[in-house]
């Protein structure tokens, strides 16, 4: 279980980011944090990941506290961050230096196949569209069969074709290990696709305002009713931001 107790976070020009920040995830379980920007959303994914340190509080994996960034961890960021002079297939097995390379090829293949670029395994990044490198991407930390997947916003800067199809792909993907999942998104549509729970945050620091347990059938369509009332449900908690 991933549990963030009591956490702050205060940079150093003072500004207070995030403040008593208590949350649990189960294993397995797909989470999307949502909120305006400000209230500190990738903050707290970057915390969770080991990249930045809380100033009170602590995020935990199980019984062990989470310094630094860890194996078990993997991330996606709105950019892919590719390698430019890698191929699709040694970007994807680039953190597997320390495997013997029979097994690097083995588990990238196995990664690549889950997002549907086996057959682009040669290309360079430069010979992909926006959507094809971000499966790069996810592909990469998928690779090492992460106990826990961090993405933050890494379908924003994709057309909404696109990004309809990556959502599909990431639930794909999740479902050969069922990693634990926290996903950061502006977009309403994508939270309710993919969670199982959705966080909104407001706030400046940002707090958690609100706490919803989706209980909707999956695939999901987004044009049933049901879908549609979660919509306005989240839509109208967020308008409030504007009033903090």
């Amino acid at each position: 279980m991933l549990r963030i107790e009591r956490l702050h976070k205060r940079f150093e020009d003072g500004f207070l980011a995030l403040s008593a920040i208590d949350l649990s995830v189960q294993r397995g379980e797909i989470v999307t944090l949502v909120g305006t920007s400000g209230c500190g959303k990738s903050t707290l994914l970057r915390i969770v990941g080991g990249l930045d340190r809380p100033s009170l509080g602590e995020v935990r994996i199980d019984d062990e506290v989470v310094q630094a960034p860890r194996p078990e961890i993997g991330i996606v960021f709105q950019e892919p961050r590719l390698m430019p002079w890698l191929t699709v297939a040694e970007n994807v097995k680039f953190g597997l230096d320390d495997l013997p390379k029979s097994q690097q090829a083995e588990l990238a293949a196995e990664a690549m196949a889950k997002v549907g670029l086996t057959a682009f395994a040669n290309h360079l990044p430069r010979q992909l569209s926006g959507g094809m490198a971000q499966r790069v991407a996810i592909a990469r930390a998928l690779v090492t069969r992460p106990e826990i997947l961090l993405l933050d916003e890494p379908f924003s800067a994709l057309d909404a074709f696109t990004r309809l199809k990556l959502q599909d792909h990431l639930l794909q993907s999740w479902a050969y290990d069922r990693p634990t999942m926290i996903f950061v998104t502006h977009d309403i549509d994508e939270a309710l696709v993919l969670a199982d729970r959705v966080i909104v945050m407001r706030g400046h620091p940002g707090r958690i305002y609100r706490e919803y347990a989706i209980d909707l059938d999956r695939p999901r369509r987004r044009t049933d009713p049901a879908f549609q009332e979660w919509k306005e449900l989240l839509l109208s908690d967020l308008d409030l931001q504007a009033e903090d």
